[in-house]
């Protein structure tokens, strides 16, 4: 995967957890109990897509620009998006959907939850 840092990243960001869905095969970085992105794996284990919520409007843009962008891999296509982990999508922008992942997810909590979050 040519995003050996995403662990790291999101792992650093407050109140995040991170678990393994046996079932789905999944890595997948939760806050408060909800999923904003996940490392989907493949049979073998290694990672297939890299998934993360984004408002609609600009999901639809990014998909349009980046060929390695994707309707969510088996999530709702409309606000999920997957990202080949061996694209040509730059860090920076995979950083950027990743914040806006964790920051909308954050903000479907309640004012007092998400101080319980980040505290």
């Amino acid at each position: 995967m040519k995003y050996e840092w995403i662990d790291n990243y999101l792992l650093n960001k407050k109140g995040v957890t991170k678990d393994l869905k046996i079932e789905w095969n999944w890595i997948r970085y939760q806050i408060g109990g909800k999923m904003f992105a996940a490392i989907c794996l493949d049979s073998d284990g290694e990672p297939h897509y890299i998934t993360l919520k984004l408002n609609p409007d600009e999901g639809e843009f990014l998909r349009q620009q980046f060929d390695d962008i994707i309707p969510g891999y088996y999530m709702n296509k409309t606000h999920w998006n997957s990202i080949n982990p061996d694209g040509e999508v730059p860090d920076d922008l995979l950083k950027e959907m990743l914040d806006k992942s964790y920051q909308l997810v954050l903000s479907s909590f309640s004012r007092k939850k998400q101080e319980e979050i980040l505290s």
